[in-house]
């Protein structure tokens, strides 16, 4: 038992109350926080750190701690202790198959073994998927976003892989962290080319799922797309989508923002790669759609579905290449979106060929 100096007996009335004020605050915590319960961290540069565990950082703290020897003191503990719990949020989901890594390298062309999506939380509720590259060459990104009442997973790859099953368990370890839901998924695409809805059969007709075929006419029917409107929202259940039309690659194309993070998918529309243009007059329509709803709203990320270009700018990986080791990053910035606009805009609808440092437009 500690004591100070000076009387014994005040000492050991201060340890009693110090422990009983331990005993409380930590029963307190269990009996608010049935699970655990995490605080992120943001760093100076605005990226995501390791999210802080309430329930060991404070337990730690009360049981390690010096006998407050003031009423301000112990008042200061408590209230601390009530803005940790105001701040914290439910665990983060922890699935076995998730990695934490920096790099999206998808391997070579030999799987060795069974081959298996790179997973990744990138943002609270917002999960990305690679299918690895022995696969297919492609090796396509999707992603998954998690509501309250639904889930929407935007695209389902390019073929020869199981994405039912990593949908699956990273939904039930999800559900498991937050009281069963959500119930629904629906499965939707960035756009109808093949390398993004080989997968769809492992999804259609399955109970609680809803599968939003390939085509233009479905896809705006699902959305609710009004007459001639290019953006609608979608509310996945405490998570708001703006959803864009974005034809141009392809007729069906659309962008997702997620306020929740701020991150906008723009599927094949806008990746650091060869930017395929099919409709010279709706592509650029789209990207001036993209720059004018960007600079309304702080979107932090752009991520498409393709990594092609080398860190080496203005190089890109050839077509089939399956090893890229030294491929770019995925995240693209506004500041990129708009020089895409603006080369676009230069071309007065007459396309060519035009590398730019991290991305070729390429008229097909």
């Amino acid at each position: 038992m500690t004591e100070y100096r000076g009387a014994r007996g005040t000492a050991r009335v201060a340890t009693l109350r110090v422990a009983v004020l331990r005993c409380t605050l930590i029963a307190a915590m269990s009996r608010v926080l049935a699970r655990p319960c995490f605080i992120p961290q943001v760093s100076s540069r605005g990226r995501l750190l390791q999210p802080v565990d309430v329930h060991r950082h404070w337990t730690h703290v009360l049981i390690r701690m010096p006998a407050p020897r003031s009423a301000s003191t112990r008042l200061t503990l408590v209230l601390s202790l009530c803005l940790a719990l105001a701040g914290c949020r439910k665990a983060p989901v922890r699935v076995g198959a998730i990695d934490g890594g920096s790099s999206w390298y998808a391997g070579g062309a030999t799987c060795g073994g069974r081959p298996a999506f790179r997973i990744r939380e990138y943002r609270a509720g917002l999960f990305i998927l690679r299918q690895p590259a022995c696969t297919n060459y492609e090796k396509p990104f999707l992603y998954l976003l998690i509501g309250e009442a639904r889930a929407l997973l935007l695209d389902t790859g390019a073929g020869g892989i199981d994405v039912a099953a990593p949908i699956d368990s990273v939904l039930a370890a999800w559900r498991a962290a937050h009281g069963g839901t959500p119930r629904a998924l629906i499965v939707a695409h960035s756009h109808g080319h093949g390398d993004h809805v080989a997968g769809d059969s492992q999804f259609r007709g399955r109970p609680g799922v809803t599968l939003v075929e390939r085509d233009s006419a479905s896809v705006r029917t699902f959305f609710g797309f009004a007459g001639s409107a290019d953006r609608v929202t979608y509310d996945l259940g405490g998570r708001v989508l703006d959803v864009l039309a974005i034809p141009g690659h392809e007729p069906a194309g659309i962008a997702v923002h997620d306020r929740a993070t701020g991150v906008l998918l723009t599927g094949d529309t806008f990746y650091p790669g060869r930017i395929y243009v099919r409709d010279t007059a709706a592509y650029a329509s789209s990207i001036a759609r993209l720059v004018a709803f960007t600079a309304a709203r702080p979107t932090i990320v752009l991520l498409g579905t393709h990594i092609e270009q080398a860190r080496t700018p203005y190089t890109d990986y050839a077509v089939g290449t399956q090893d890229q080791p030294d491929e770019d990053r995925l995240e693209l910035s506004r500041a990129e979106l708009v020089s895409l606009d603006s080369a676009v805009q230069a071309m007065r609808g007459r396309f060519t060929r035009t590398r730019l440092r991290r991305f070729t437009i390429w008229p097909q």
